[in-house]
């Protein structure tokens, strides 16, 4: 086990799983995650302009480097279809080594 906050799990829900997918494509592309988890079946409950709205979605699960949440957002809003899509942030304090080894293998360092 490996104790760190230099790694992330980006949050971001899509309208469905095919903008899901070319968001993940995208950002697997340029190095700005090693994987992204598509979890379809989700439905959120949020108010928007006043209203409540529901709304079906699938939910992205990112892993990531912190240094990258910047790049990141950047990309996933120029793909995204929303006015303001859900980018949340979550730090990895602690988790595998092997597995956080990986993930500095597969992002940014090759760009």
């Amino acid at each position: 086990m490996k104790t760190t906050k230099k790694y992330a799990i980006a949050l971001v829900t899509a309208k469905n799983k095919r903008e899901g997918r070319k968001i993940a494509e995208e950002i697997l592309r340029e190095n700005l995650a090693a994987c992204v988890t598509i979890v379809n079946g989700c439905e959120s409950v949020y108010v928007w302009k006043g209203k409540t709205e529901k709304s079906s979605e699938v939910l992205l699960i990112i892993k990531t480097k912190m240094y990258l949440s910047k790049r990141l957002m950047i990309k996933i809003k120029q793909i995204h279809s929303y006015d303001v899509p859900e980018i949340i942030f979550v730090p990895i304090i602690s988790g595998y080594a092997d597995y956080l080894s990986w993930i500095d293998e597969s992002v940014s360092s090759k760009k």
